[in-house]
């Protein structure tokens, strides 16, 4: 992958695809190694004070600083490894006739997770769909499989809905060749309006009423169902069936051998599915729901290409598949490629994405350094797989469990053949799973809550290889929460999730690093973020602390050492302001995104981290949570005016009231000595600067503590555990620092 590689399917062809070592690639490796001389002087300054210290004060200060540095460090070091062999690839989809017959295209198997109609509304389900069975694809060679893991009715209806509308949405957007085939989307964007356009509104708006009725109602009410045989399909639902304990539900929407558009053309198929609960199974969460998924479209269709999607990320581009296709048909490639991952990208943020719901480092950046060198890695939703990948590695592949699970096999029966259907519920089926493979070796990997991260990582350590697919015109979309409550409960989930993935007998740290040493360093990065809870937490105190006993910890402004403090501090914050810009953010955004970086460290993270180690000790914790995709539209409207949403009495939020109020005490103090003209004030600069710099991050705490009234401030009884546990620390810190 030096330089610039072509790859096609034969030397005469045209390329199908291109990819490209980044011109910032030369200039992140001598920044690298620069900073690198940079982090070893300051461990020298830290081994020094710590040999030369007199008190117990200044040890416990030096050791609290070096440990706080040694995790800066290390997390720095492994982000390296993602800034080494940053790559940029570009498809030719318009070469892909030259090289292949559309109708050879392979088959693929769509999967659509979802758990909760509540906290994700089944219209939008339906809406993520919808946008993928109208892909500028052969339809019958598409399939669409929903799996309900609330073994909801709701959404089982939503998308008995559903299919009827596709009939009439699937020729519409082929005929008038529609860029967003996403119902919402497209009706929300500026659309050219004409009768036929009207009707599809019309028609849209009458399916979404109903689906949101029969939600709102919190059943099927007898007049939404038309028909005997879907009266027999919610007879399944009994006072007995719940959502941990029920038999597998399987329903054929559609059928591409049977079922037509008004056109006369064929329609993918669509298939609901909830797999079997009961209290004695373990169900491993989505990545339960996945493998389900895997084993139930084996014995229906069996397509070689898998794409997973959350229920909120729809397609965006209609081309996507045949960009696939430009790697899955190249021989060089199809090997050892196991998926291609596209970019999560999201709508409906406000204008400088004050949650920093983007993620550009995870989504964006640190993908294209991963693509480098072993691929990128796969976030749960938008990415296409070799059905392959899930059963062994590119050189062994493991024996099914039965004929009709084997990645090659070929489905010669009619999909809704009672002994099609029979197999699927067999397969679907809670004990199956038992004495298996399953998600040790096959499949999606059990052991964390982020199954995606820890899946990818595992395929890429049995020699797997990927591809991050990034193209100009997004492929998905998705939605990412406008809550803060539902953002930080989010990243405490994948704090817990990626723990589990590095202290596990997998860690990148060791079982890493007998594959790819800076792949490896790269999943590092992710694992630990936890830690990162650590130097934040410590900044976010101590110095302020020892500032309020006008005690120095620090190099003196006139000492050479502070020079290396300022190019340390500039220089991190400097590059990654680089490379945010250069992922078309900025600015604002970029220092909205470090200043929720900061926000996760003191509640996210460092919840995070404190249930991973009471799950380590046996001591039960809440455990897996859905995030909330519901729109209040109070909520909304405040996001969108750029307020932070602190409205719930969240635990939380209290570490952020300690830091707010401890940071803006020490900088008043700071001041009010440079004002009195101080003699100290020259060892205290580096000091009053961080207290400045928390304090200008912690504008939406204060402003949420005093300067509202709405829904979305501080709650009072927040503010006063705050205030009353800053205090404590207070007199603690100064009976220790004196």
């Amino acid at each position: 992958m030096e330089g610039l590689r072509e790859s096609s399917t034969t030397a005469n062809a045209p390329p199908l695809h291109t990819v490209q070592l980044m011109r910032r690639v030369p200039f992140n490796l001598v920044f690298a190694l620069v900073y690198s001389v940079a982090i070893l002087a300051l461990f020298y300054l830290h081994a020094r004070n710590l040999y030369y210290s007199t008190s117990l004060v200044s040890v416990f200060i030096t050791l609290s600083l070096l440990i706080s540095d040694l995790a800066l460090a290390f997390m720095w070091t492994t982000a390296q490894a993602l800034h080494l062999r940053q790559v940029r690839r570009k498809q030719f989809p318009e070469n892909l006739n030259k090289v292949i017959e559309r109708n050879d295209y392979p088959s693929i198997d769509v999967f659509i997770c979802t758990a909760d109609p509540y906290k994700e509304p089944p219209v939008s389900v339906v809406n993520t769909a919808l946008s993928v069975m109208a892909y500028d694809y052969p339809r019958e060679k598409l399939s669409v499989y929903v799996s309900d893991d609330g073994g909801s009715a709701l959404t089982l209806f939503a998308f008995m809905e559903a299919a009827k509308f596709a009939s009439h949405w699937l020729p519409f957007c082929s005929k008038n060749n529609i860029k967003e085939r996403n119902p919402k989307a497209f009706f929300e964007s500026n659309y050219y309006s004409s009768p036929e356009t009207e009707i599809i509104k019309t028609m849209y708006e009458c399916m979404k009423g109903r689906v949101e009725n029969v939600v709102e109602r919190g059943k099927v009410e007898d007049e939404y169902i038309t028909s005997d045989k879907e009266r027999e399909v919610f007879s399944k639902w009994t006072d007995k069936f719940t959502r941990q304990n029920h038999p597998t539900v399987i329903q054929v929407f559609l059928d591409n051998s049977k079922d037509k558009d008004i056109a006369g053309h064929h329609l993918p198929n669509l298939v609901y599915l909830s797999r079997e609960k009961r209290k004695v199974c373990q169900h491993h969460f989505k990545a339960g729901a996945l493998n389900a998924l895997i084993r139930v479209s084996a014995v229906m269709t069996n397509a070689p290409i898998i794409l997973s999607l959350d229920c909120d990320t729809y397609s965006n581009d209609p081309q996507t598949p045949e960009r696939i296709l430009c790697y899955f048909w190249d021989p060089e490639v199809r090997a050892t490629c196991g998926f291609i991952q596209f970019p999560q990208l999201f709508k409906g943020l406000n204008k400088t994405d004050i949650y920093a719901g983007q993620f550009k480092r995870l989504f964006q950046i640190h993908p294209s350094g991963f693509d480098g060198l072993m691929g990128g890695n796969f976030y749960g939703t938008g990415g296409f797989f070799s059905r392959r990948v899930f059963f062994g590695t590119p050189s062994t592949m493991l024996t099914p469990e039965l004929p009709q699970l084997n990645p090659y096999y070929v489905v010669n029966k009619p999909t809704q053949s009672q002994e099609i259907l029979a197999l699927a519920h067999q397969v679907a089926g809670c004990h199956f799973e038992k004495d298996t493979d399953w998600g040790i070796k096959k499949g999606f990997r059990y052991g964390s809550l982020v199954e995606d991260t820890y899946t990818s990582y595992r395929l890429h350590c049995e020699g797997w290889r990927s591809v991050f697919c990034n193209p100009e015109r997004p492929a998905f979309y998705g939605e990412a929460p406008i809550s803060l409550t539902d953002v930080m409960n989010q990243q405490r989930r994948w704090v817990v999730g990626l723990l589990e993935m590095v202290f596990s007998k997998y860690s990148p740290l060791t079982f890493g690093l007998r594959h790819n040493g800076l792949m490896s360093h790269g999943y590092s990065q992710l694992g630990f973020w936890a830690i990162w809870s650590i130097p934040i937490t410590i900044y976010a105190f101590l110095p302020q602390l020892a500032l309020l006993n006008n005690l120095s910890i620090f190099p003196q402004v006139k000492s050479p050492w502070f020079l290396l403090y300022a190019f340390i501090f500039l220089g991190a914050y400097i590059q990654d302001l680089i490379d945010f810009v250069l992922a078309n953010g900025t600015v604002h955004m970029w220092w909205n995104d470090q200043r929720m970086w900061n926000i996760r460290g003191l509640s996210s993270f460092m919840f995070g981290f404190v249930e991973f180690i009471l799950n380590s000790l046996g001591i039960s914790t809440s455990g897996f949570n859905v995030t909330s995709k519901a729109v209040d539209d109070e909520l909304s409207k405040r996001y969108e005016q750029g307020l932070f949403e602190f409205g719930v009495a969240s635990p939380m939020f209290v570490p952020l009231v300690m830091a707010a109020l401890m940071n803006l005490v020490s900088f008043a103090w700071g001041l009010s000595e440079i004002v009195k003209g101080g003699r100290n004030m020259e060892g205290l600069a580096i000091q009053i600067f961080l207290s400045a710099f928390a304090v200008a991050n912690s504008w939406p705490v204060y402003e949420a503590m005093v300067l509202r009234s709405d829904n979305g401030k501080m709650p009072a009884k927040t503010c006063v555990i705050g205030t009353a546990l800053t205090w404590v620390i207070y007199v603690a810190g100064s009976f220790i620092l004196k």
